[in-house]
């Protein structure tokens, strides 16, 4: 039978140290005093990890997706079941204390551990988040195939989307943030899986006015960069006149002739490509299909499907 023991009050005239933490740990077993062990919750130590390895509360509260304010909490909680300082800020930047060093070998080695453990029990058996970036050109058809596939086969299994840029994208696989990424990439980049044709697409009648109108998306962008160079390249003037960050009101502008744009067989239908051969030709453009270096079973097995269904577009 355990019996925890009171922490000692201050008696008058018998002043004592002030009570400790520790000291309401101490339990009565089989008759001889012991500390009871603390036990370190997973999402705190996974939380104090995320944060050494993002660089920030803001990017570790992202990647394990909680609030920053939430985020304090729980180091607050776990500073206080150890008993120690795990960081010092050094005007911005956080710094891990001697103490935060020691603990973070250990939180890797028992998170580590953990995953391993529920991966042997789960044998196979697909949990998530899993989290999956990709371009505004294959969201549509990701979302209404694969990832819809993807939940059919494993209804069990939750996946986070993050629509962006290829390269926003992966700096997030990077930074631990995503687990996949499906992008674009130049033609002979080693990790291609389909390559495809770039194409000019608006009214065709555009082709032949004196200063080429385009329409682009927001730099970074592979297909803007490639618009302008061929331009460029062979000496036709230009002007950016629709400029969005969105793919479909880059659709609807060029839909409605306001202004050219190159993209791939994705954007529209082949009927409004621009025939007109005076245009500059363009180059060709690779899918990508990245993923984290220590991907788990489910999200290796949507890794295989992504490829899949890239290779089929």
């Amino acid at each position: 039978m355990n019996l925890a023991l009171p922490i000692p009050r201050v008696s008058q005239g018998c002043p004592v140290a002030a009570a400790s933490p520790v000291a309401g740990r101490i339990a009565l077993i089989g008759g001889t005093s012991r500390l009871m062990p603390v036990n370190l919750p997973t999402n705190l130590l996974r939380s104090f990890v995320a944060i050494v390895d993002s660089g920030s509360m803001l990017n570790a509260a992202e990647q394990v997706f909680v609030t920053q304010s939430a985020l304090s909490l729980q180091i607050k909680r776990l500073e206080e079941l150890v008993q120690q300082s795990l960081f010092t800020r050094e005007g911005r930047k956080l710094q891990l204390t001697a103490s935060g060093q020691v603990l973070l070998d250990y939180a890797r080695r028992m998170l580590a551990l953990h995953d391993e453990a529920v991966a042997a029990v789960n044998q196979g058996q697909f949990a998530g988040p899993i989290r999956v970036g990709m371009v505004q050109d294959v969201a549509e058809t990701m979302l209404s195939g694969l990832l819809a596939r993807f939940a059919e086969l494993h209804p069990d299994s939750q996946i986070y989307g993050r629509v962006a840029g290829t390269l926003e994208l992966i700096e997030l696989l990077h930074r631990g943030q995503l687990d996949i990424v499906i992008g674009y990439a130049a033609a002979d980049d080693p990790a291609a899986i389909k390559i495809s044709e770039m194409h000019w697409y608006g009214k065709t009648e555009l082709a032949t006015t004196p200063v080429i109108p385009l329409a682009v998306l927001e730099q970074p962008c592979r297909f803007r960069e490639a618009a302008i160079a061929a331009l460029e390249a062979q000496g036709r003037p230009y002007r950016i006149t629709v400029e969005t960050p969105n793919l479909s009101t880059l659709r609807a502008a060029v839909e409605a002739g306001m202004g050219l744009t190159c993209r791939t067989d994705l954007f529209l239908p082949k009927d409004q490509q621009v025939g007109d051969p005076s245009l500059p030709a363009l180059p060709r453009v690779a899918f990508i299909v990245g993923s984290a270096p220590e991907a788990g079973v489910a999200a290796t097995r949507l890794i295989e499907l992504a490829g899949e269904t890239v290779r089929g577009l």
